[in-house]
């Protein structure tokens, strides 16, 4: 069997050929990187206009590269959800269109599980059940994941994503975006503990909740004061950008990691997953190996190419077609966070 997945949740538009054995054949990722930095994040029209421009030039490029045609597969697989609206529907109608004119089965993806999943594919066994943390640009979740495919809700953000508050302290600290690479860059010049920076909700050993929004108005105070400025005209000398970051990097990875072990915890689990774009990290993934090390649980990370998004942990569909769960026309995105429950 050999399925074709696509991806285009967000800003990267991208595609793989992966068989039923989960050999990647061929995986290419068009990032949107460039067209976003100007602005300091991603711009949602923006992003939908380039995966109009991006996807067919991309699926040519994967199937190429896996030496097959569009006649040679299988089955479709897309992530529907969830995601920016309009760059979900860009890669749904795509896969939509190869199903029926291949009369070949649709295959819908969880965009939060195939993050998980990552993880799966890594490890090349089974890592389930497990507790997965969800930490990128745009979600910051905990879920008990009995299956690769029956994720419940554990907690999650209440405000920003980690990523986007990673984002927005890196704008106000004059760093390029994305700003998880650059404040990881500059913290390492820094002193993790010039500042003390709050970690919401981290003495609450009940909630499994995040909050990032107060944390980064925090830095804001620091920076700036409590008025309106425009960061663009701030001298902050080199020191205190890389003492900033080093500390606000800090207080998201104490909540980070705190969370994931009091989620492991209360649900009984003894193996975590990690996954997203926020899990390159370097700081919150020695954390993450230490306190599992240390507690005895199994810890697994999704590899530095697996955490940004891309369409090989589309795999995941291999686990829906082997559970008969196929679509059909009628599939339409689901811009919202993943459901209770069983998929």
């Amino acid at each position: 069997m050999i399925i074709l997945t696509i991806e285009s949740t967000c800003d990267e538009t991208a595609a793989a050929v992966i068989t039923e054995q989960f050999e990647v054949l061929s995986s290419v990722v068009a990032s949107q990187e460039n067209l976003h930095r100007k602005f300091n994040g991603v711009v949602p029209e923006i992003a939908a206009r380039a995966h109009v421009e991006r996807i067919l030039p991309v699926i040519d490029e994967t199937l190429d590269r896996a030496g097959i045609g569009l006649s040679d597969l299988n089955a479709i697989a897309v992530a529907n959800e969830p995601g920016l609206a309009g760059s979900l529907l860009v890669g749904v109608v795509a896969a939509k269109a190869l199903s029926l004119a291949y009369d070949i089965p649709l295959v819908a993806v969880n965009h939060l599980q195939a993050h998980i999943f990552a993880c799966r594919l890594a490890a090349e066994k089974n890592v389930f059940p497990c507790v997965g943390l969800i930490v990128s640009g745009g979600h910051s979740n905990l879920y008990k994941c009995n299956t690769a495919l029956d994720f419940n809700p554990l907690g999650g953000t209440i405000d920003d994503a980690a990523g986007e508050a990673f984002d927005k302290v890196a704008t106000m600290l004059g760093l390029p975006y994305p700003g998880g690479p650059s404040i990881s860059k500059a913290a390492l010049e820094g002193d993790d503990k010039a500042y003390h920076f709050p970690r919401p909700f981290l003495k609450d050993r009940q909630s499994l909740d995040f909050s990032f929004s107060g944390l980064k108005t925090a830095v804001r105070y620091e920076l700036a004061g409590q008025g309106q400025v425009d960061f663009s005209k701030l001298d902050i000398p080199k020191q205190k950008v890389a003492d900033v970051a080093a500390s606000f990097q800090a207080a998201v990875v104490d909540c980070l990691a705190s969370k994931a072990m009091l989620a492991l915890q209360q649900s009984g689990m003894n193996t975590l997953c990690v996954g997203g774009g926020v899990a390159a990290n370097h700081v919150l993934r020695d954390r993450l190996q230490h306190e599992c090390s240390t507690a005895g649980v199994t810890l697994h990370i999704a590899p530095f190419k697996l955490c940004t998004d891309n369409a090989v942990m589309g795999a995941i569909a291999i686990e829906r077609l082997k559970a008969g769960l196929v679509e059909d026309l009628s599939l339409d995105i689901s811009p919202g966070l993943l459901r209770i429950g069983k998929s």
